[in-house]
């Protein structure tokens, strides 16, 4: 046994920013085992269960000894087939099902190896901050580049992503979008953005892939327009979809990309090496879903408003300033000065988990423009939800007068995201 041998990691494990929520998840872990009942709003993941339908076509489909082998890796012809049906239903997109569709081990498995097929040193991407960490990280295990833009819906941001790409040699590669938007739930209005979207990557020649997980968790008559719809998207990007959030699938691990045929040849190209596909009963499952459960999709997404409204009108009493989203499972709230003073999100997080017992997502973990902000992940039930807010209220507002409803309106609203 030698007492000088060292693990040499990779380059590629060395360049990983750090991962922020690390000690948050540590510490959590801690109180748990101590018996501490965590109110857990930091992660999202869904804790309602898929419907009966679902949940018995798994197993049935188990219970079928054909099922039990490899399957293909780019998913069952006709799962795919049922993806170029939902999306024509949905978004009047038509998609060819062997060509433009792939099946993937939830969409942050294939959105990493997408970057893997199209990324490598010397490559850029752009993406906007806050930003969802594994876009990021993605790109970064792919050993290429990331340069972030302050995030945006409007000409603003199109016109932020337009100079970083006149101004950077040799040209960022791709632009990674994703509305409704985690962690700050901003949407975007109609197809007419990713319509310029797709005129700046003809113009100076980038691929785009856009997050579209939340696409059907909206409420309040909004309905989020998918990037496949602006016309010429397929010419130039592709967009990802789950079956974890409509569907309440997080842990079944099914996701797809659909759009341009080479990026799909891409990734299926890359993950023919590395996996032999989703379990057979899950991707039959996943098609019962989405031919049958779409009255499912609607009650979930009725269960996030009612929720975000809990949490909206309990933040806003205690003196947040916080907008109602419309779409999402998430509230990004800003935090008051009083409360945060000027230790930063993450230590504020750690000691609302101390204090209160309550765990949230510091903004900080989303990017440098998350700082000053939360996100809070709209899993509990309403009565959690409630008893969140006010050991929240507990912890931080001992000797600290909230500001009056009316004092709130008189201030200066950030836009709603």
């Amino acid at each position: 046994m030698t007492d000088n041998w060292n693990i040499d990691v990779s380059q590629r494990i060395r360049r990983l920013p750090p991962y922020l929520f690390g000690e948050l998840n540590r510490l959590k872990y801690q109180k748990r085992r101590a018996g501490v009942d965590i109110i857990d709003l930091g992660m999202g993941n869904p804790s309602d269960a898929p419907t009966t339908e679902i949940i018995d076509k798994l197993c049935e489909a188990a219970h079928d000894p054909r099922n039990h082998g490899y399957s293909a890796s780019a998913g069952v012809f006709n799962l795919r087939r049922e993806v170029s049906r939902l999306y024509k239903r949905l978004y009047g997109v038509s998609l060819a099902p062997e060509e433009e569709v792939i099946a993937c081990l939830g969409s942050k498995e294939g959105f990493s190896h997408m970057c893997l097929a199209l990324m490598g040193p010397g490559d850029t991407a752009v993406v906007g901050d806050p930003y969802f960490p594994i876009h990021v990280y993605g790109v970064a295990l792919a050993g290429a580049n990331v340069i972030n833009v302050p995030l945006g819906n409007d000409e603003a941001f199109l016109g932020r992503i337009a100079y970083v790409v006149e101004h950077l040699f040799p040209k960022p590669k791709l632009l990674i979008l994703n509305y409704p938007h985690n962690p700050t739930a901003m949407t975007v209005d109609g197809v007419g953005f990713f319509e310029e979207v797709v005129r700046l990557a003809k113009k100076h020649g980038f691929m785009v892939i856009h997050d579209f997980a939340y696409g059907r968790t909206c409420f309040d008559g909004y309905e989020a327009p998918s990037f496949l719809q602006a016309e010429g998207a397929k010419d130039v990007g592709v967009e990802f979809v789950t079956m974890s959030k409509p569907y309440n699938m997080a842990g079944w691990r099914i996701g797809f990309a659909a759009g341009n045929a080479e990026m799909i040849r891409s990734l299926a190209t890359i993950k023919g090496y590395y996996d032999y596909g989703i379990f057979t009963p899950i991707q039959i499952a996943s098609i019962i879903a989405m031919r049958h459960c779409e009255k499912g999709v609607s009650e979930q997404a009725q269960a996030y408003r009612s929720r975000r409204d809990v949490v909206v009108d309990g933040l806003r009493r205690i003196g947040w300033e916080v907008e109602p989203p419309r779409a999402s499972m998430f509230v990004w709230a800003r935090v008051r000065e009083e409360h945060l003073g000027s230790e930063g999100t993450i230590p504020f997080a750690n000691r609302l988990l101390d204090e209160a017992e309550v765990a949230i997502a510091p903004g900080r973990a989303f990017g440098e423009q998350g700082e000053g902000y939360v996100r809070i992940a709209l899993v509990e039930n309403e009565q959690r939800l409630r008893q969140a807010i006010r050991q929240i209220d507990r912890a931080l507002n001992k000797g600290i007068k909230a500001p009056s409803a009316t004092k709130l309106k008189r201030k200066r609203q950030r836009p709603a995201e």
